[in-house]
């Protein structure tokens, strides 16, 4: 480790970004970067007076020059160095310095199908080229204007709050939906006080300075705030935030929404429309059945009147008989009192057959561990869900509400109606609503219970 580097580490608590490299001059730095940064500069404060200022006095004012105030002594700072130098000279001060790219196909078995590092040569291997060359390759992959802002946001957060002195380096990989960006050193705050955006303890100052003054960050302290505002219109699911220690390492996961340009409030009101149509699918429905119910009952009456003409004929020869059958006559008004209970009682029959059959059906929509189909109304319901794998966390809460004011649900019936897993459910989305009150549990003194379900609360 070289006196640069020892430097660095004892300056650690305090703006070791700012370290003057005496014997780095000007011609260490990239200068297609350099000119690069100062267009960005010039379109984002056209009317700035550093506009007009020479190479070293433009880079002196934005932190990437230094000079020693109690000698004649000036070079580059070390935030200068990481900005607008190369891989070969930066990993002379900075041995550990190393930044990588990888992507993985989803779907994929094996094998990173795009990777580029700070060392392969063809590209300067500095902070700034890295963030514009990873910025690209993110885009590529989210269509919604937050989704970008997002992982932009994440981005620049992992390069101003690196630790260059660690080992590790900075890495930025996408795989299956999701991106994780790692870097060397662990937040010098709590991550409770840095979500909320009231304070800030920036390892590396003048590299923020230099992305602020290019509008690719905000101001100091709100980027995780912003990260956590933003999450629920551009991403499927929370913020994940780890550190690690030996080495010491920070490790930020966020997976965006993968549609185009649908904020939860447009999958909302598709969400609305959909529900509709399934409500007016069902009523009609229901409808056609009275009406079938209807022409059925309207033909058996056709039946039934009909009969009294077979039995008028018949009338005749009995009252022929009548004579003869006097004497069968008490027997048969015995036989008529007997038929009457028959009839009742194959009537009670049938209204208890009808109660069993909707007992049974309403077995048949409390249970699916016996193979039974899910109803259609909560399918067609729950379509929205299926069809789109990446859903606001907002818009699957109020659909799982809504499915569950239909009739109590389980965990493993939700999980089939919306084709998520029960535990990312449970854990992502059903504690929450129970905390919030929206949704109950129908056996709440026993969590345990096996046929435990999920009940909408009436609001």
């Amino acid at each position: 480790m070289n006196k640069y580097t020892n430097s660095f580490h004892e300056r650690a608590n305090a703006m070791a970004d700012s370290l003057i490299l005496e014997h780095y001059s000007l011609s260490e730095l990239n200068f297609e970067t350099v000119s690069h940064y100062r267009e960005r500069f010039a379109r984002v404060k056209p009317d700035h007076p550093w506009n007009g200022l020479e190479t070293k006095e433009f880079l002196y004012k934005i932190g990437a020059w230094g000079k020693l105030r109690d000698s004649s002594k000036e070079g580059l700072t070390l935030a200068g160095l990481l900005m607008f130098s190369e891989e070969r000279i930066i990993t002379e001060v900075l041995p550990q310095y190393f930044l990588e790219y990888r992507e993985h196909a989803d779907g994929e078995a094996a094998g990173w199908t795009k990777r580029f590092t700070s060392q392969d040569g063809t590209w300067s291997g500095n902070i700034y080229d890295f963030y514009f060359r990873v910025l690209a390759e993110l885009e590529r992959h989210v269509w919604s204007d937050e989704g970008r802002a997002l992982l932009g946001e994440a981005l620049v957060n992992a390069l101003v709050h690196a630790d260059y002195g660690e080992e590790g380096g900075i890495t930025v990989e996408k795989e299956d939906g999701s991106f994780c960006f790692a870097n060397p050193g662990r937040f010098r705050i709590p991550i409770e006080a840095a979500m909320a955006g009231h304070t800030s303890n920036l390892r590396n100052p003048n590299i923020f300075k230099m992305f602020l003054l290019i509008d690719v960050c905000k101001r100091a302290g709100s980027g995780l705030k912003r990260m956590h505002d933003m999450q629920g219109q551009a991403l499927a699911c929370p913020i994940d935030i780890s550190q690690q220690t030996n080495p010491d390492r920070t490790i930020v996961v966020l997976c965006p929404l993968r549609f185009p340009a649908e904020t939860s409030e447009t999958i909302e009101t598709e969400l609305d429309e959909r529900l509709q149509q399934t409500e007016l699918e069902w009523k009609d429905s229901d409808n056609r059945q009275e009406t079938e119910s209807f022409v059925t009952n309207e033909l058996s009456f056709v039946n039934i009147d009909a009969n009294p003409v077979n039995n008028e004929e018949n009338s005749v020869n009995i009252a022929k008989n009548s004579v003869n059958n006097g004497s069968d006559s008490i027997k048969n008004e015995s036989d008529s009192v007997n038929r009457t209970s028959n009839f009742i009682n194959k009537e009670l029959r049938f209204v208890n057959s009808l109660h069993s059959s909707v007992n049974n059906d309403t077995s048949m929509h409390d249970s699916n561990e016996k193979g039974e189909t899910i109803d259609e109304r909560l399918w067609k319901m729950a379509e929205l869900a299926r069809r789109k794998k990446r859903l606001a966390p907002a818009v699957m809460e109020q659909l799982i509400v809504r499915l569950c004011r239909e009739r109590p649900l389980r965990l493993k019936e939700l999980a089939e109606l919306l084709e998520r897993t029960p535990d990312g459910l449970r854990n992502n989305y059903l504690g929450k609503l129970l905390e919030e009150g929206k949704i109950r549990l129908k056996y709440p003194d026993q969590p345990n219970h096996p046929r435990q379900a999920y009940i909408a609360v009436d609001e």
